[in-house]
């Protein structure tokens, strides 16, 4: 086969596509316009016509009129010039009306097109009688809504990630190179180095691993199976035992069959950034309370923390990527402020409702109803 010819255009089918174009939607309702109404003038006219023009002539006889077949004809002409004019008239007048109806859409195809990645504060800006178009135009002003929210989170996510994967490889440049620069140092002193590099990039590590937990999350569920939820809980709790003794937090469990259908690396990974979070910010002799359960015919899981007071306008903004209580950045070791994010991901990938809602004493309770 010839790879420079097309086998889809050749053929005479081939042909009449390439030829054959749909024509413009402001032709398709001329046609429509001009055809409904010419489908009902021109045959009363025609019918007029050959029903009076021919017997007027034939009644008038005692007058002098020109013979039958020349009358007829006169008839005729004056009929299929009307016809003409009215075909003419009619077609006019409904591609002036398809102009006309059209011409919102027309405007609001020329902003669209004008409005692109960078200027997506733009709006149509639709005004008019509350019909299909004016519903359109606020439908496309409200995705553009969206898509300038979600480029402006996305550009935000970008500049925070660069910034902490940024952080630990200044700081094991400037250790190495501090190292590196003393011709005195000791075995010690290199090993400490060392040392607080292999730190730095633990740290790395734990952000790519977090950054890739919550693209999982995002991405949605690939392979589900039922598994019970209060299984997972436990494995988790009984993992941060020793944390929570350290903190001296009291960890207090729940746990009732709960079975779910999901990924069960992706729940692990949500309830294991839930418990995180509730010992990293939480207070000295703290609690922290986690209940499995299924009511109603769905599995709801339920984490509960003592900690720091949350004010209610702060809560959405913590379910954001790098966002923590107080500050828009995370810089300690604890975490990278993720975690939470990952939670809303996951929860959105199961189709499940979470619900979080400060505690009056400070805190955060957490409710996930997996449907």
């Amino acid at each position: 086969m010839n790879p420079a010819v097309d086998p889809t255009a050749a053929g005479p089918a081939g042909r009449v596509r390439r030829h054959l174009r749909r024509p413009s939607l402001r032709t398709q309702l001329t046609t429509l316009y001009a055809g409904m109404v010419l489908a009902v003038v021109v045959p009363m006219l025609l019918l007029a016509g050959f029903l009076f023009g021919r017997d007027q002539i034939r009644l008038r006889a005692g007058d002098a009129v020109p013979p039958p077949d020349t009358a007829a004809q006169q008839v005729d002409a004056a009929l299929a010039i009307t016809a003409f004019i009215v075909v003419v008239l009619t077609v006019l007048t409904a591609w002036w009306l398809a102009g006309r109806f059209l011409r919102p859409l027309r405007a609001m195809t020329v902003t669209a097109q004008e409005i692109s990645a960078t200027n997506l504060n733009r709006r149509l800006g639709l005004r008019g009688p509350d019909d299909e178009l004016t519903k359109l135009g606020r439908t496309l002003d409200d995705l553009f809504e969206r898509l300038d929210s979600s480029f402006a989170a996305q550009r935000h996510f970008v500049a925070n990630a660069s910034h902490e994967l940024r952080t630990p490889l200044a700081g094991q440049r400037a250790v190495l190179q501090v190292a590196l620069a003393d011709p005195e140092a000791s075995k010690a002193s290199l090993r400490a180095a060392c040392e607080e590099a292999l730190g730095l990039g633990e740290r790395q590590e734990r952000l790519i691993a977090a950054l890739l937990t919550l693209a999982e999350g995002q991405k949605g569920i690939e392979h589900r199976e039922v598994f019970d939820l209060a299984d997972v809980t436990k494995a988790e709790m009984q993992s941060h035992h020793a944390e929570a003794t350290r903190r001296t937090i009291t960890l207090q469990a729940s746990l009732n069959p709960a079975p779910i259908s999901g990924d069960p690396d992706l729940i692990t990974s949500m309830i294991r950034n839930l418990v995180d979070n509730a010992l990293h910010h939480n207070v000295p002799d703290g609690h922290l309370t986690i209940t499995t359960e299924r009511i109603n015919g769905c599995a709801r899981l339920s984490v509960a923390n003592t900690g720091p007071t949350i004010r209610s306008q702060d809560l959405r903004r913590l379910f954001q990527p790098f966002q923590r209580l107080g500050t828009q950045r995370t810089h300690t070791a604890d975490g990278h402020g993720l975690g939470l994010a990952i939670v809303q991901a996951v929860a959105d990938a199961h189709g499940a409702q979470l619900t979080a809602r400060p505690r009056p004493g400070g805190g955060l309770d957490v409710t996930i109803l997996f449907g």
